[in-house]
């Protein structure tokens, strides 16, 4: 029997209290759950568990894990023959936690394409106090020093749970999501989830997979549930991720 309705959290409700992610609606897809609260304890419960919060300013907080689900695994991400080319003549370099705030920022502040912002006050200052606790991280892309581009996002054991990402310059944000995919290929990370498809993300490699197997996968790479500490240790430069 499809599920109807959305279960409703109260902030006093254990940090694991999610209903199982099978109870998600169909349409919206992947709404779960809605109330609970924004602590380091429930979001690391639930992107344990293959759920993530999204909503907008005046809507209640609500809970997703939609099916399928977009990921990068180890081997996915393409480099076009123009991005390889654009990668190798770069002078950009890509830092790890160099400035975690800049990163989050950036990616609340308005696109082009639209006037308002998912990234609310609330969850700038949920995701500031999951890195300052050693489970959020960021990625800079930096040409000639200044901060061109990046994105953040958990990391639980070797899974990396993607939030946001944005471009000041040409191919920035895809350079991000390539150092990612490095540290995959090198056995250092094992799944890169980006939560919703989109062109642009199949585009460059992305693998659609049921949620099913999406949870499966976090069985694995989430356990034990540590916090990541294998970021290179200096910057990397963009024309050795070229391959």
């Amino acid at each position: 029997m499809t599920n109807t309705r959305v279960i409703w959290l109260s902030a006093t409700d254990p940090p694991d209290a999610f209903p199982p992610v099978e109870q998600a609606l169909r349409e919206p897809d992947g709404l779960l759950a809605a109330g609970g609260d924004l602590s380091t304890a429930r979001l690391l419960a639930a992107y344990r568990r293959g759920i993530f919060p999204w909503y907008e300013a005046g809507q209640p907080l609500l809970w997703w894990s939609p099916d399928p689900r977009c990921v990068f695994l180890p081997g996915d991400f393409h480099v076009a023959r123009s991005l390889a080319r654009y990668l190798r003549h770069s002078n950009a370099e890509v830092h790890f936690n160099s400035d975690f705030d800049a990163v989050i920022r950036a990616c609340a502040a308005p696109r082009r394409y639209e006037n308002h912002t998912w990234i609310t006050a609330e969850m700038y200052t949920a995701y500031t106090a999951l890195h300052e606790a050693g489970w959020a991280h960021s990625i800079e892309i930096r040409d000639a020093g200044e901060l061109v581009g990046g994105m953040y996002g958990i990391v639980i054991g070797r899974a990396f749970f993607g939030e946001s990402m944005f471009s000041r310059q040409t191919n920035a944000s895809k350079i991000a999501l390539l150092a990612v995919a490095r540290l995959m290929d090198d056995g250092v990370l094992g799944l890169l989830d980006c939560q919703l498809q989109s062109p642009h993300l199949t585009g460059l490699g992305a693998s659609i997979i049921p949620r099913s197997d999406f949870t499966a996968w976090l069985d694995v790479l989430c356990e034990p549930p540590e916090r990541f500490r294998g970021w290179p240790g200096a910057p990397l430069r963009v024309p050795d991720l070229a391959g």
